[in-house]
């Protein structure tokens, strides 16, 4: 990446770790609109922060559409604040919603020790009745 005003797409996969398709992928759907230069595809930093913001939005659990819509927010001159907003607003519900699912899985842990200590326990008692009825019929055939 020496000229650092535009980047290919291998360049771009290669920094953010995702396949050329991926990035193809995002563009088919309108979050990145590349230059083109004949057949090659050409990034600006405008398109490479784009990638970028749209790639943190996916490991934040964001859909494609939620990235867009925050991305599309993007304003520099006004300093970012109804972005920025957007994006604090977009957090707090992904936050409740993972921090739902982690007492709906807590709850189901807690579920699974419950009945596998029901299960141990009915194990146990079985093999006792087992042991119980093998004694016993050991005894019987010893008397007979």
């Amino acid at each position: 990446m020496a000229d650092h005003s535009e980047f290919n797409i291998g360049e771009l996969a290669r920094e953010f770790g995702v396949t050329t398709r991926t990035i193809r992928h995002y563009e088919e759907i309108g979050l990145l609109q590349p230059m083109r230069r004949g057949q090659a595809r050409i990034y600006s930093p405008a398109d490479r922060t784009r990638l970028k913001l749209i790639l943190r939005g996916k490991r934040l659990g964001f859909s494609l559409d939620e990235s867009r819509a925050i991305v599309d927010l993007y304003d520099p001159a006004r300093g970012n604040k109804e972005q920025l907003q957007a994006l604090l607003a977009r957090i707090q519900q992904q936050r409740d919603k993972l921090n739902a699912q982690l007492t709906d899985i807590k709850q189901m842990l807690s579920s699974l020790d419950d009945a596998e200590e029901s299960c141990r326990k009915a194990l146990k008692k079985a093999r006792k009745q087992e042991k119980k009825q093998t004694k016993t019929q050991v005894n019987k055939k010893g008397k007979t």
